[in-house]
């Protein structure tokens, strides 16, 4: 699809993956939302890169079904879901907190499925439109001290398979992008520090993964896509 006819919902948008995304859409001529809970976070990075701010929790039902209202009524309409939005907690299986790993569940994957679900409906509603999904090379293997983490993105690839087998016949394409370690502030909001290099991969990577996936012609898309950086120290 062309740029210029996007009208994009990224969760997430405030930092990292979603405020990048967002950047490189918004310059290719696309109109976008950028969701997420911090208001000042949000509303700055909004500035920065030419969005529309919508404060919300994607682990409430309520607020994700007036988000994605509020978000159509802005854009003129929706065609692409970013679902970016997704936090870690890190552990051994011994020291496994339930809460903690029930927190990385609501956000990771039951907030996913809400906005999924809320777009989805109004994709179907208006002839189509595209759900790309932000997981991880931890979905498809599993390290020590991921239990939470990694869980979750196992289980966001499912419902993609999923959602993707029950919504092709409506013209939506339902998209995949893992990437293997980003520089962003998630290790912060985890509880670890990530190693720094100038090899390591940055969120305008993945950016660029995400505006390509949108810009195959609607006959076709890119079912999953993986990046890795390539010499990481």
């Amino acid at each position: 699809m062309k740029l210029e006819n996007v009208r994009a919902l990224i969760t997430g948008g405030g930092t990292g993956i979603g405020k990048e995304t967002a950047r490189l859409l918004v310059e290719g001529g696309a109109k976008v939302v950028i969701t997420g809970r911090r208001k000042d976070v949000l509303e700055e990075a909004a500035r920065e890169v030419g969005a529309i701010p919508v404060v919300l929790d994607v682990r409430s039902e309520d607020e994700v079904r007036n988000g994605v209202s509020q978000a159509v009524e802005k854009l003129g309409g929706l065609n692409v879901l970013v679902n970016n939005a997704g936090f870690g907690n890190f552990g051994p299986l011994l020291e496994l907190d339930v809460q903690d790993f029930r927190e990385v569940m609501e956000t990771n994957v039951f907030g996913a499925m809400l906005m999924a679900k809320e777009a989805a409906r109004h994709f179907v509603e208006h002839g189509g439109g595209n759900i790309i999904n932000v997981s991880s090379t931890a979905g498809s293997r599993g390290f020590a001290g991921g239990t939470a983490y990694t869980a979750s993105k196992f289980a966001l690839g499912a419902m993609t398979e999923c959602w993707r087998a029950e919504l092709r016949k409506h013209e939506v394409r339902v998209m995949q992008v893992n990437p293997s370690e980003v520089l962003t502030d998630f290790g912060k909001t985890a509880g670890y520090e990530q190693k720094q290099s100038e090899k390591k991969l940055r969120p305008l990577e993945i950016a660029h993964a995400i505006k390509s996936m949108l810009e195959m012609d609607d006959r076709g898309f890119i079912t999953e896509l993986t990046v890795f950086a390539t010499n990481p120290d």
